[in-house]
This record gives structure tokens, sequence and C-alpha cells, in this order.
């Protein structure tokens, strides 16, 4: 028995293009329009261009030393710009790291330490300080983890358009699918670019601010032909190569509009990927270089001089520098430095910079594993992480962090740890971070793109919990669900939570992903204690209580599911799933009334809804109304003309009220659509209340 598949489709959230309803660009290529005048911008305030990079390491550009030959536009663009030699982002993970960026503040100010957790309206925010300037603001962005409202709310602040639309009506033909995660999840960098240009061709004679935000670093490691033939046994620089291609298409696009030389344009990743470096394949929890080393180019309008600067800087400088290199006054709210000063060589901007230290924190393993939060702390030849066992690594000796010297120096340790705390306190902001509640599809969303939504049930203070370093075996299996997941392997994703669930059986998270499969696999009795159990841990959760009532349905446990879904629908009125589960939980109950009266509250929100309307046409006829039923079936006959429940029920109905005639020509149709003309002539199947929703 399967009903409510609705379900799927009803939960999503939009991610529709915040505040547009311009037309994105007349018909063109993936490469930008032609059609668009060459002609120099009218505006005499430079323009500014963010262009982040997820997930890209420092070390595989061309232009920071690599080899591997796969940025050759970065390296050019390098070519006429200030690169940064050694950046750090302060946040392994897309989301808080683009808060630093875009807010000029460090994670502790800020407060946006993991997902899906909002951005507060008192921050500083850079996108919104440009356009009271009178600048057009635009975001185009690669991924589902950057779409305002939800996974990232309160980033829309400030923009006339950000695009964040992943068609989340796909959803009703795949489940988070390889074929179909560019469809519901994150977008090429091609289509980024296609969108991004075509916004350009309505708003370049204006001051613009443009971000736009590539995805094709980050796992699966799938770009596309012919990078991922070329790149086959190493796909992670396949997407870099991609990317630098669609990037250099963009830049190329600009310098044929002439948008390119007046223009302040900043180029950086938000964080790297582990690969494998200190048992760790991918990133979020860890600090070291693989993941927080990042690149980081700066163009300043009207000049074309390249220089590298080998200053230690962070990501949170990034909009300090731009407002200050278009002539804003940067906030005194902002904590980073502005890096104009030694994009130009001014002496005294350089003497403040020498040996300035760089601070990474990661929250992602407290919150969402329950294990212990890092911080570091690079200043002078070391690299010092707080973990429950502290390290320290001299980063000239050893690069790779591989020789922990916490032990062997421990009065090195402790100054720098001082110095880390010191700088902590003075640039916390004291301020609760605020957690948007996710529904399942988009917990499930955030999964199949190898993130854990963060969660209060594992949080521990700051310092408290395991240490990482002793939790890989744990980690390596957490690893491993992403792709089993998200191409809908939920048998083979099984025995893997059970065993993380033997290894971690104070984490959330697995009772909650295995709840997750059961329900994919439509083994709802297996489902049900799985989700209890990850109730325990997020009491009052309305995403696993929406999960445990359907699963409570489906097993027939209508009186266990009832209380569930009146504390839902009493927290949130306005979820109309939770009314539609409510109903049929009163009609299986037996509490006709209520299923009425819950019936009615549907069609106030839907008004064609044909279950709805079943439900009512039915409760009618069980509290003895029936001449009143029949119009509500008639109704549901005509909303679905192929569907035979309306005609049993209305069958039902005209024999008991005698009406013989009624009731044969009902009867006739309902088992005609169920294909069972030849049934007898003095029956008609139970009346019971299947829906929809039931199949």
């Amino acid at each position: 028995m399967q009903f409510f598949r609705r379900f799927f489709l009803i939960l999503l959230v939009t991610q529709s293009a915040f505040g547009s309803a311009e037309p994105a660009q007349p018909s063109q290529s993936k490469t930008g329009t032609k059609a668009s005048t060459a002609s120099p911008p009218r505006t005499s305030k430079p323009s500014v261009i963010l262009i982040t990079l997820d997930t890209t390491r420092a070390d595989r550009m061309g232009f920071l030393g690599s080899e591997r030959g796969l940025t050759p536009n970065l390296d050019a663009l390098a070519q006429e710009s200030a690169v940064f030699a050694h950046a750090y982002s302060q946040v392994p993970l897309t989301t808080p790291s683009h808060a630093t960026i875009l807010t000029g503040t460090y994670p502790q100010f800020h407060g946006l330490i993991d997902f899906p957790m909002e951005l507060p309206k008192d921050v500083p925010y850079g996108p919104a300080i440009l356009h009271d300037h009178g600048y057009r603001t635009a975001a185009f962005v690669g991924s589902m983890a950057l779409a305002p409202g939800t996974v990232a709310p309160g980033f829309e602040r400030g923009f006339d358009t950000y695009n964040a639309d992943f068609h989340p009506d796909a959803l009703g033909k795949a489940r988070y699918h390889k074929k179909d995660r560019y469809n519901t999840l994150e977008r090429k960098a091609d289509e980024v670019v296609r969108l991004a240009l075509g916004w350009l061709t309505y708003h370049s004679k204006e001051p613009y601010f443009l971000w736009i935000h590539f995805y094709d670093a980050h796992s699966p490691y799938e770009p596309p032909e012919p990078y991922q033939t070329r790149y086959a046994a190493e796909p992670y620089d396949g997407g870099i190569a991609y990317e630098d291609a669609a990037v250099g298409r963009f830049i190329r696009e600009l310098r044929w509009r002439k948008l390119f030389e007046p223009a302040l344009i900043a180029v950086m990743a938000d964080h790297g990927e582990s690969l494998g470096a200190h048992g760790e394949q991918t990133h979020g929890v860890f600090l070291y270089d693989e993941t927080i080393h990042v690149p980081l180019v700066v163009k300043l309008p009207h000049s074309s001089a390249g220089k590298q600067i080998e200053n230690r800087v962070e990501l949170v400088d990034v909009m300090p520098t731009m407002l200050e290199g278009i002539g804003i006054a940067v906030p005194p709210a902002m904590q980073g430095k502005s890096l104009v000063g030694l994009i130009n060589s001014d002496d005294s901007a350089a003497e403040a910079w020498r040996d300035r230290p760089a601070y990474s924190q990661a929250d992602y393993a407290r919150l969402s594993y329950g294990w212990s939060a890092l911080q570091s702390w690079r200043g002078g030849k070391y690299l010092y992480v707080e973990a429950p066992k502290r390290e320290l690594y001299d980063q000239v000796a050893d690069p790779k962090a591989e020789r922990n010297l916490a032990f062997a120096s421990p009065a090195v340790t402790e100054t720098v740890a001082a110095k880390m705390k010191a700088f902590r306190e003075a640039t916390d902001g004291h301020r609760e971070s605020t957690t948007v509640e996710l529904d399942p599809e988009m917990q499930q969303k955030l999964a199949a793109l190898g993130y854990a939504a963060s969660s209060n049930a594992n949080a521990k203070s700051s310092g408290e919990g395991d240490d990482p370093k002793d939790r890989l075996e744990s980690l390596r299996l957490i690893e491993n669900l992403t792709p089993v997941l998200e191409d809908g392997r939920y048998e083979e994703a099984i025995p893997i939570l059970q065993a993380l669930m033997q290894k971690e059986p104070n984490m959330s998270q697995p009772y909650m992903k295995l709840g997750g499969c059961y329900m994919q696999l439509k083994q709802y009795d297996k489902a049900v204690p799985a989700l209890r159990k990850a109730l325990e841990f997020y009491p009052g959760n309305i995403g696993i209580q929406m999960n445990l009532g359907k699963a409570l349905l489906e097993t027939r446990d209508f009186r266990g599911a009832t209380p569930l879904l009146e504390e839902i629908v009493a927290k949130a009125p306005e979820r109309l799933t939770a009314h539609t589960f409510l109903e049929y939980a009163y009609f299986g109950s037996d509490r006709f009334e209520d299923a009425k009266k819950e019936s009615e509250n549907v069609l106030a929100m839907a008004p064609e809804d044909f279950d709805s309307y079943l439900i009512l046409g039915g409760s009618l006829a069980r509290l003895g109304q029936l001449e009143a039923s029949i119009p509500k079936l008639q109704k549901a006959a005509s909303l679905r003309p192929e569907a035979a429940k309306p005609h049993l029920f209305l069958a039902a109905v005209y024999k008991m009220l005698g009406r013989m005639g009624d009731f044969e020509r009902e009867r006739f149709e309902g088992l005609r659509l169920r294909g069972r003309p030849s049934a007898s002539s003095d029956s008609i199947p139970e009346p019971s209340m299947k829906t929809s929703r039931q199949e």
C-alpha cells in the first residue's frame, strides 16, 4: 500500500529567482549574447564582479605553482591582477564561508556557522551596502547550498536578483539521482555563466555588483565532456579544469563588451577539499591547508598590473577590499582589512600586514555529529589547532602537517593558544545562531550534496565532544553514505547506517537517515522505530514528526499518528500536508466529525483537492448526513473522472437512501473504472476510505 504521493512534492520550498521579474536574457549561446552592444558602459562608478569557486584547492592553480595545467584562464587573469599566495578561508563549508566573504566579519561574529542558520539582519552585508549606494545587484549561484530562504536564509538581502532556481518540480520524476541532480540540486558552470551574461545584457550601463558561484569542483566530481573523459583518473581535477574554462568564457565576454577594464574583479575559492588527507575525503571537519588554503585573485578597476603578494590574508578581507577599491567607506563593523594598500604597494600597509595571523574554525562536526568543534591559528611559522588533543605544526619544516609538536613544545603551544583565545574573545559577536528548521525534503537535498543539516540534538559546547581525529572510521562511513544515497541505493545504505549507529550510538543523523531509507523502500514498519529514535534526539522536529506520522498512517496506526499530526498543525497551521495527513488519521480513527472539519480546513487552502472531497463526503455519510455527502462525492468524481472510488461511494450512499436507479448507475460506472464490470448486481465493494493518497 502506498499513499500521499504528493507528500514528496508539496514540502519543497521555492527556490525561484529572488525579487526579479525581468527576463534573464534574449536567445543566445551559452557563451553569451553577441547581440549586445560592445560600447563602453555609461556609468562612472566602477562595477564589481565576485566569482567564487566552490571546493577549489589552492594547489591546483597554475598561478600558485601547480604544473597540472588545469587553469590557463585563471592564470591569464592572474597576470593582470594581484595574486595572494597565502589566503585562508575562515570556515571549510560553503554557506558559512560565503557569509564571511559577503559580510567581512568572522564566523564567531556573524554567527552563521553551519546549515541552515540565518544570516542576522544587523550584520554588515556587502550586497546591501552596494545596493544602498546605487548599484544593481545580482547573484547567480550553482548550488542549493546557497539557496536563500531555506539553506541560506538572509543571503538575499540587498539583491535585486538572486537566482537559485533548481527546478524542484523534477523531483517528481527522480529522487536525487546523479542524472537528476543538475535539475534539482545544482547547475553547471556554463548555465551560471549564461544566466549572468544575460543579466548583464540589461544592466551593464549602470553600476552593478554581480556575484557568480561555480560548484563544479564539489563532489561527486562529474564534469561534462570532454573533461570527464580527459580526467577520468582524477575527476576532481576535471571539475577545476571545467570551471576554469567557464571563467575564461565569462572573462572573454567581459572584454568583448568592454566591461573588463573598468570593473573590480575578485576570484577566490570558499574552501578546498581534503581528498583523503588526514583521513578526510571531502571537507567540513578539519582545518588543514587542504581545505583552508585557498586561491585569491583581485583586479582593481582600470588596472592590469600583475603581482604576487606573500603576506598572509583571509577571506574576511575580501568585502572591505571591494568596497575600498571602488571608493565606498568600509563600515566600522566589518572586521576584515582592505587589501588595497597591499595591492598598491603602500609601504605602511605592507608593514601593517607583516606576519598577520589567520583564524579559522569548523563547527560542522560538533553541530551535525556531536564531536568537538575545532579552531585554528596560523601565525609565524606555526599552525595551531585547538582540539581535545591539541596540534602544533611547523609549516616551514612540515608543510603537510604530519608531525604534531604540541606535546614536545608545550610553551609554544600555550603561547599560540592564548593569542587565539584573545582574538576570539575580541571578535566574538556574542549572538545566538538562529537555525531554520528544514522539512524532510530539504534535509534529503542537503544529504545528496554531502551535508547533514545542523542539529541541536548533537551539539555540545565548543571544545567538548570527541576529537574528530579519533572518529576517522565513523567519518569514513559518513562520507561513504553520500554517493550511495544520491544514487538512490537505499538498501545498500542501510547496513552502512547500522554500522555507524553501532560506532556512534549517540549520533542522531543515522537514525533519521535510516528512517528515510525505509520510507523510500516503503518498509514503513521498519521506519517507525528508527524515526521514533530520531525524534528522541529532535523533540518537536516537524520534519521527523511528518515522516513518522506518514509511516504510522501507512501501517494503519491512525490513533498513534493523530497526536503527532495535531501537534504539527498547532505549530504550523500553514502546512497543507499536515492537514491532509490529519484528515485521513481522523477518518481512520472513526473520528468522523473531526475528519469533516479537517477536510473543510484543507479545502479552504486547496479548493480543488480530490482526496479531501472524498474524505469529506465519506465523513458526512458516516455521520448519517447522506444527502449532504452526495455533492461532495460528485465534486470528487468531477475532479478525477478516471477514479472509481467516488462512484462506488456514491453507489453506497444511494443504496442506503433507497435510490436504486442512481445506485445501479454509479455502481456500474465505479466497477467499469475499476475494471470489474461483471460483479454481482446486488453488491459493491466495501466503501473503505482508501484515497489516492493511499495508492
